[in-house]
């Protein structure tokens, strides 16, 4: 087997020789050989002529890729992706639930909230209804009292008025009796004899009454 053995100096090309693998003969044919003012215009210093491509892949590296490929493509549709699967529906499932409870908390703290308040208004209508009807039962009890205080007080006046006019009437009458007297008495000492004495109270009577009209 030979091989191309390239001199470099400063990145040029300084001389190229083949070198067999079976001699040690490191001799370079004149023709081969270049100047150091040649430009370079290879970059491998060594080159294989014959033999295999390291870069290209064989047969059994080729199945083992593909094979194990295809054994982690199984393994992730039967395996992993079922549980990866399992495990998300079960995460977006819980996450789902946590949302629902949360409404449903949501809900009921709205109806508690809407019952209290409801509560609150009945306590309030019924407190309300109860101190109109104490009040009415106060205003009723007042006019009541009231009432019979007036009547006891009207009854009493009643009363006085007819012991004032029974002390008037009496004492109209004893007013008038003196006066009749008084009356006759002078009658008599004016004109000598004894005037008729209903006469004289009648004309005392009439003129008492006329003077109690002024």
């Amino acid at each position: 087997m030979q091989h191309a053995v390239a001199t470099l100096s400063g990145g040029n090309l300084v001389s190229l020789r083949w070198v067999s693998s079976e001699t040690t003969d490191t001799t370079m044919p004149t023709e081969m050989m270049m100047t150091t003012d040649t430009p370079m215009v290879a970059s491998t210093a060594v080159a294989e002529t014959t033999g295999p491509n390291p870069i290209s892949p064989e047969m059994k590296e080729l199945q083992w890729g593909a094979g194990s490929f295809i054994v982690l493509f199984i393994l992730m549709r039967l395996v992993l992706f079922p549980r990866l699967k399992k495990g998300m529906d079960a995460r977006y499932a819980g996450i789902r639930s946590d949302h629902e409870d949360a409404d449903a908390a949501k809900s009921g703290a709205r109806a508690d909230v809407v019952a209290y308040e409801t509560a609150l208004n009945d306590v309030r209508a019924q407190a309300a209804t109860r101190i109109d009807a104490a009040r009415q039962t106060l205003d009723t009890e007042r006019q009541s009292q009231l009432a019979q205080v007036n009547s006891r007080i009207a009854a009493r006046r009643a009363e006085a008025d007819e012991r004032a006019s029974a002390v008037k009437a009496a004492g109209r009458g004893q007013i008038s009796d003196a006066v009749a007297a008084i009356a006759t008495r002078a009658g008599e000492i004016a004109s000598g004899r004894t005037p008729d004495a209903a006469v004289v109270k009648q004309a005392v009577v009439s003129a008492m009454e006329s003077a109690g009209a002024r």
